[in-house]
């Protein structure tokens, strides 16, 4: 079992940056491909970013590749996305999720809601001038 809490949203304007934070109960954190979704008012949960198990490779959106990095730390039991360049089209509600078993990476899958197993309650990230 994986519970998983975000935080570090906010206000920001065009163009500053935001760190969001992922902090994952259980002791097999490390064993676990992690990642980032978002979801706009009206719109469906869209894939930003993932990362294996391992720690490499990882995976970007189209939307947001060149702007954002996903990194974990297991000693700490956290996973970042460090968010560059915002811009009003990055507003939305991120989730972190984790897989649904251990060592378990799928380049493709990734990019799937329904490929994940744990999910947050999510961060609010508002990009507004």
């Amino acid at each position: 079992q994986v519970q998983l809490v975000e935080s570090g949203g906010g206000l920001v304007r065009p163009g500053d940056s935001l760190r969001l934070s992922c902090a994952a109960s259980g002791r097999t954190f490390s064993s676990y491909a992690l990642g980032w979704f978002r979801q706009a008012p009206g719109k469906e949960r869209e894939f930003v970013a993932a990362i294996s198990w391992s720690g490499r490779p990882a995976y970007y959106g189209d939307s947001v590749k060149g702007r954002f990095t996903i990194s974990r730390d297991n000693a700490e039991n956290t996973m970042y996305l460090q968010m560059n360049s915002l811009e009003p089209a990055d507003t939305a509600v991120y989730f972190c999720a984790a897989a649904s078993s251990p060592y378990s990476n799928d380049a493709l899958g990734f990019r799937g809601p329904g490929w994940w197993g744990y999910w947050g309650q999510g961060t609010q990230v508002t990009v507004s001038s």
